[in-house]
């Protein structure tokens, strides 16, 4: 199987090895925008159907034939080929890749490619960009049509950076190009042709997100039930994510500690676990506006309900804190897991007390006070102390 990367300029742009591919091709399958680009090859062609995952089956059942997919410009950056290839074995398939969208985008803008953040948004939600939006900087995205990029103006407007920069990129590398900027509360475009990127040039008096952990609390939705904002530094310091790691985030509230790790790194996954429906539409809910809409939600009460799959790289214990959660926690989860639980009960702070004294650990109380007008002065008004155990199983 050859897969081959075909841009806007159709066959005149494709390397000799992909014209080798197609000439000896039994049959070739793409997108009908990318079947009429070749002209009329010899070969048998197959449109790509939809829903997307149907073309990988029926391109599988032609295994061990001279077959050639078509994709946009680069197969393996936001492309389609790693849908395919995690399916064959090393020796299966070659690919030959075209110039990226992202590639000859950064290229028409003059802008440092390995400095701007690129994503792709066909299928995901615009809030995806939230953590990249801050004054001055610069984003590429690809979206999937025209109605796309005018949602994305209105969606920048919405947050305070209607002053951004917006320009639309159409068809690059082929006949049809054209690159047109506007302002995002001023976008008046309406007739954007697909495929489409668009670079930003981010700007507003928004504030943007801090890249640390103990994002303000004022992100969150919440109804009291979350692990304010100094204490989940301390929490995210402990639990200590590392890329491509999976969270167990349980009695997760309004999902802040979980959202946190994700925001941690683009490769990690978590999952919450929480009894109140209310709560869990409200965690998804803060996961989506804050650029983490993975973040998976299970509902139920720990340890009746814990998650299913492979074991978790950490686990939070942020409510349900109980003696038969941490016994299942022990005798479920692999040597190596870190865990971390917060108390703030006597009750709860005992528990976490014999708990250390069994498994070893580290023990911290945490005390925290806030100023608070006193009078004509001010004075210090304490939080409720936290006792946080954290152990690597």
């Amino acid at each position: 199987m050859t897969i081959v990367g075909i841009g806007e300029d159709g066959i005149d742009g494709l390397c000799a090895a992909s014209r080798t591919a197609l000439n000896q091709a039994d049959l070739v399958m793409g997108a009908a925008r990318h079947l009429a680009l070749l002209g009329a090859p010899n070969a048998a062609r197959i449109e790509w159907p939809v829903p997307f995952a149907d073309g990988v089956e029926q391109l599988l059942a032609h295994r061990g034939r001279k077959v050639v997919m078509l994709a946009s410009g680069d197969p393996f950056w936001f492309g389609a080929g790693t849908s395919v290839t995690r399916h064959l074995q090393p020796g299966e398939w070659v690919a030959h890749p075209a110039p990226s969208t992202f590639g000859l985008a950064a290229a028409r803008l003059g802008w440092a490619i390995e400095s701007t953040p690129c994503l792709g948004l066909h299928a995901a939600p615009l809030q995806r960009l939230r953590p990249h939006l801050a004054s001055g900087g610069r984003v590429l995205v690809l979206l999937r049509d025209g109605a796309a990029v005018v949602r994305l103006a209105t969606y920048l407007s919405e947050l305070g950076f209607g002053a951004s920069t917006i320009h639309a990129l159409e068809s690059l590398g082929g006949p049809r190009e054209r690159v047109r900027t506007g302002q995002a509360e001023n976008w008046d475009f309406t007739d954007i042709a697909h495929p489409v990127a668009v670079g930003i040039e981010v700007r507003g008096e928004a504030s943007a997100m801090p890249s640390t952990s103990g994002l303000p609390d004022a992100l969150f939705d919440h109804d009291g039930q979350i692990t304010k904002s100094p204490l989940r530094a301390l929490t995210l310091a402990a639990l200590a994510p590392r890329p491509g790691e999976v969270l167990w985030d349980i009695g997760a509230g309004s999902g802040s500690v979980s959202i946190e790790w994700l925001l941690a790194h683009p490769a990690n996954q978590a999952i919450a676990v929480e009894a109140d429906a209310l709560r869990a539409e409200r965690a998804k809910a803060n996961a989506l506006a804050l650029g983490v809409d993975r973040l998976q939600l299970v509902l139920g009460r720990a340890p009746e309900t814990l998650p299913q799959g492979p074991p978790p790289s950490a686990v939070f214990i942020g409510g349900g804190l109980s003696g038969p959660l941490l016994e299942t926690l022990s005798a479920r989860l692999p040597a190596g897991t870190r865990l971390v639980a917060n108390a703030v009960t006597l009750e709860s702070e005992a528990l976490l007390a014999e708990w250390h004294g069994r498994r070893g650990g580290d023990l911290l109380r945490i005390e925290l006070a806030d100023a608070v007008p006193l009078g004509s002065r001010r004075g210090w008004r304490s939080r409720y102390p936290v006792v946080q155990w954290s152990v690597t199983l």
